[in-house]
């Protein structure tokens, strides 16, 4: 019995690429070239901290591994370096990260389908950045994407954050007061940046406007937490109330719909 021919059409055929997605990758990528280098920053100066409150590089680089949420982080050594107890600092601390709660919230339906302990990783490395680089993505391909969000987390932020503030803890007295130099501003910096980011409409600037005041007014009357908490919740709030649709109308911009990103 003789061969058959392989016709052309018999060869397996590979995927072809999808160019909205490799674009918006692409944009992902190129946007969080800003966010590394602030995060390079941000954990050197987290390092320069945890050894002035007497934490080793053994007890940082833990830290960064196991908690990694920069501005608890920070707080948390200065409430070491302060002498509070164990119970005070992971209860303010976590009041502080309490934002997540609505990182999580928006993020969720864009990975549904997704394993739990998949889910659980990419819970442990959801930072602001990698909330505002992940969300702007699957609002572009209107869909989730693994691969983009492992990108924002782990490669963007999480390498770089860890490999700083060891390097900042090693550093030790190299640089006595990080203030001297401005460091201080850049978390700072950041956080505005991606905030500016994620304003698509008039709601996200009312948004905005609101959270900043609110969040402002009570981190000075009362305390940096109560203030980033308050200012979180209560600013979308705002904006819903003094914003409303017509019905049927989804946002300032056409509706995206949320579908789950094809295995890559």
């Amino acid at each position: 019995m003789t061969a058959q021919p392989v016709r052309a059409t018999d060869q397996p055929v590979a995927p072809v690429p999808d160019p909205e997605l490799r674009a918006s990758r692409r944009k992902l990528v190129i946007d969080g070239l800003g966010m590394t280098a602030s995060a390079v920053g941000f954990g050197f100066v987290f390092g320069l901290s945890a050894r002035a409150a007497g934490l080793t590089p053994l007890d940082a680089s833990a830290m960064s591994l196991l908690v990694f949420a920069g501005a608890s982080q920070f707080a948390a050594v200065g409430y070491l370096a302060s002498g509070f107890g164990w119970l005070g600092i992971v209860l303010l601390t976590g009041l502080i990260n309490a934002r997540h709660f609505l990182y999580s919230a928006a993020i969720a339906p864009y990975l549904s389908d997704e394993r739990r302990v998949t889910r659980a990783a990419m819970a442990h490395v959801l930072t602001d950045e990698a909330f505002a680089l992940s969300i702007a993505h699957f609002q572009r391909i209107g869909r989730g994407d693994r691969r983009a969000y492992w990108i924002a987390s782990v490669l963007i932020m999480f390498i770089p954050w860890n490999v700083a503030s060891l390097a900042g803890v090693l550093a030790g007295g190299a640089i006595p007061d990080p203030n001297r130099f401005g460091l201080d501003i850049i978390f700072p910096a950041a956080m505005a940046g991606i905030a500016v980011g994620l304003i698509a409409g008039r709601r996200e600037l009312v948004a905005a406007i609101s959270a900043a005041v609110i969040g402002v007014s009570l981190g000075l009357a009362v305390d940096p937490a109560i203030g980033i908490v308050a200012g979180g919740l209560c600013g979308p709030l705002v904006a819903m109330a003094a914003i409303r649709r017509p019905a049927g109308q989804v946002g300032d911009e056409m509706p995206v719909p949320v579908t789950v990103a094809p295995p890559d």
